[in-house]
């Protein structure tokens, strides 16, 4: 009797995809793609308006703490050139100084430049005044509230109080 003999499958046979493999995969990659791109554009508008919020939080809360450590008069202004204020575009970098910015002109020192903001609209008042921290932290008659427009129907109000709390509020203001 003669021995089995195992002869190796065919080298001719391709490794690959076949046609409806491929379809399916494509239709599979579009489906999650339809789905997944407008839950991470939404998800990129709520972190722009988020990091808007902090910075806001971050310059009032600084100011206000400087305000009563120095025991005087710290105003918060946005300004495009570190000599004036331009209190209609809160968007614009924010400058803290050491006393007040009367007329628009700063005339104290600049102890903080902060960042310009990434969302395509903040508001606050109506008044367009500066925020003025007095020496007991107190924003005294500048209370208000600021209104963050971010992309497609985000936004956050952030509150300031008449004893300079600030709180925000996850409601898209009106004007967005």
């Amino acid at each position: 009797m003669r021995p089995a003999v195992n002869f190796p499958l065919s080298s001719s046979r391709q490794h690959g995809l076949t046609l409806i493999e491929l379809i399916v995969a494509i239709a599979v990659l579009a489906i999650i793609a339809t789905v997944g791109i407008p839950n991470f554009q939404q998800f990129t508008a709520r972190n722009e308006v988020a990091a808007e919020v902090l910075r806001l939080t971050t310059a009032l809360n600084l100011a206000r703490n400087v305000a009563i450590t120095r025991r005087t008069t710290i105003t918060v202004c946005p300004s495009t050139d570190q000599l004036t204020c331009n209190n209609s575009d809160w968007s614009l970098p924010l400058v803290i100084i050491e006393g007040r910015a009367d007329g628009g002109t700063v005339d104290g020192d600049v102890l903080r430049i902060m960042q310009e903001s990434r969302v395509p609209q903040v508001t606050y008042r109506k008044d367009n005044r500066p925020i003025r921290y007095g020496q007991l932290g107190r924003p005294a008659g500048h209370n208000g509230t600021f209104s963050i427009c971010g992309h497609y129907k985000t936004g956050v109000e952030v509150i300031v109080s008449n004893f300079g709390r600030i709180r925000s509020v996850p409601n898209t203001p009106e004007n967005c």
